[in-house]
Parts: structure tokens; C-alpha cells; sequence
């Protein structure tokens, strides 16, 4: 008899699998995702390579274990410690014992991140967005990952329109200001796995998703990427990975995320 070939994954659960490794080797550090797929990625993390990352409830608790996504009940979780969110920056934040993995709007080539306004100027932006919300004490006292569902030129530009988050350009950087503490790690986006390895820090192509060519991502890229001397393929979730991901999205939320929830092998 054969053995049965494992389900297909789809191109979200590639990226939960593929950002699930930002959280790899952090130590006991509280692993924060958010949105579906870093969340769900925080938590495969937890359940297979890193048990012992810690997390939150997203409210006031540490758990003890990752709490499914989407709508549920309030005795679903299992609390390790009360942290609300007066204590949190105090806990994790500036003591760099936080691992988050955001998704803003604009990154540029040496990390700077933008989810502030686009177009026009400070006082007059075409739109305006969230503001700089807690990015810039994020980005100088613990570490950072990205992840985007849709690479394109608009996501990662030569240089964003409004600073929101520190990155590795020297001269946007305040003199005399301390940013030993800037570690920004992992880039998952729908085509590609990229980190900060290239010179000067700049973004690097370290894997490319099945079906993707380097060629494409440069494409739709706004800057001239580095790539890694032996480019892999990013690896397909097996089995156990997939039910895990199953189970901590019990509604499916994970196939609104790329646009038609494609399959993870493309083109």
C-alpha cells in the first residue's frame, strides 16, 4: 500500500508555516502576531518547535495555550498570569522580551516601516491611516517580523512616505540616539521569505515560494533586492502542521487573507 499523500496546503497556510519560523530559537519571550496569519503562525510556533514561547489572550492574560482565532467562548483559554495592558510595555516591551510580527502599510528597503498616512504631507495627507500607534518604541527595544499577503511596489517602496517604525538607515535616524536595540528579523510575503542579510542590512530573498521565480518578486518590488547566494524553496507545511493550523482556526478566517485563497503552489 501507498502512503497517502498529505492535503494540499493552500498559499495562507504556506505563510502561517513560513512565519511560524520568525518565532524559531526565540527563548521564553511573549510572541505576539498580529492579524490571522501571524497570530496563527505565533501559535504553531508554540505547539511544535518553541513551546516555550509565551502569549497572550489578546486581552489581560498570559496563556498557557494558544487561543483558537475568531469568534469563541470566554472559558476556552487557560490563563498563566494576569498582564493587562498597563503592564505590558514594563513585562515585555522595553525589556526586549517580545517577538511581534506586524503587517504595516509601506516598508522600504532598509526596514523603515509606514502605517501613518500616504500622499501629501503631514498636515495635509491624501489618506490618512492609523498613526504611528506603538512602532516606534517596538522598533528600538524588541524584535520585529513582517508579514504581507500581497507583494507589490505600493508595499515595498524606495521610501516610505512617513517614518513610523526605526530601521537600519543611518540617516533617518536621530544622532546620538541608542538603536542597539533594533532586530528586525523576517519578511514573509505571498511570493517570497526575505530577511535584513543583504549589505548594509537591506532586504534580502532568502526562499521563494513554489511556482515563484526571483524575477517576479523583483517585479513587484519598488527597490533593487539582494538575494541570497543558494535561493531555496520556501517548504510546504506537512500534515501535522496543517491540522494544528486546522484547529486554531476552527472558522477558516485564514483563506480571507490572500485574495481567492490560491493553493500554495503557483503558476
Amino acid at each position: 500500500m501507498t502512503e497517502p499523500s498529505p492535503p494540499e496546503a493552500s498559499l495562507a497556510e504556506l505563510c502561517i508555516f513560513a512565519c511560524s519560523e520568525a518565532f524559531r530559537g526565540n527563548g521564553e519571550v511573549i510572541a505576539t502576531g498580529v492579524g490571522p496569519v501571524p497570530r496563527l503562525a505565533a501559535g504553531l510556533a508554540k505547539l511544535t518547535h518553541s513551546p516555550e514561547l509565551m502569549m497572550t489572550d489578546g486581552e489581560a492574560y498570559l496563556v498557557e495555550q494558544p487561543v483558537p482565532i475568531g469568534p469563541r467562548a470566554y472559558d476556552d483559554r487557560k490563563p498563566a498570569g494576569y498582564l493587562p495592558f498597563s503592564r505590558f510595555f514594563d513585562a515585555a516591551v522595553w525589556t526586549g522580551r517580545r517577538h511581534a510580527m506586524v503587517t504595516p502599510t509601506q516598508l522600504d528597503r532598509f526596514g523603515q516601516i509606514n502605517l501613518s498616512y500616504m500622499g501629501g504631507t503631514y498636515d495635509k495627507p491624501k489618506t490618512q491611516m492609523l498613526g504611528v500607534r506603538g512602532f516606534p518604541g517596538n522598533t528600538i527595544y524588541h524584535p520585529n517580523s513582517f508579514f504581507f499577503p500581497a507583494h507589490s511596489p505600493r508595499v515595498f517602496v524606495p521610501e516610505v512616505d512617513m517614518i513610523s517604525g526605526v530601521g537600519h538607515n543611518p540617516a533617518k535616524r536621530t544622532p546620538g540616539g541608542n538603536f542597539t536595540g533594533v532586530d528586525l528579523r523576517l519578511i514573509v510575503t505571498n511570493l517570497c521569505v526575505m530577511d535584513f542579510g543583504g549589505p548594509d542590512h537591506a532586504i534580502r530573498v532568502v526562499s521563494l515560494h513554489p511556482g515563484v521565480t526571483f524575477d517576479e518578486v523583483q517585479a513587484a518590488t519598488g527597490f533593487e533586492l539582494a538575494r541570497a547566494e543558494t535561493l531555496t524553496e520556501t517548504p510546504l507545511p506537512d500534515a501535522a502542521a496543517l491540522e494544528i493550523i486546522a484547529r486554531l482556526d476552527p472558522h477558516g478566517i485564514r483563506t480571507s487573507v490572500i485574495k481567492d485563497n490560491p493553493p500554495a503552489r503557483q503558476g
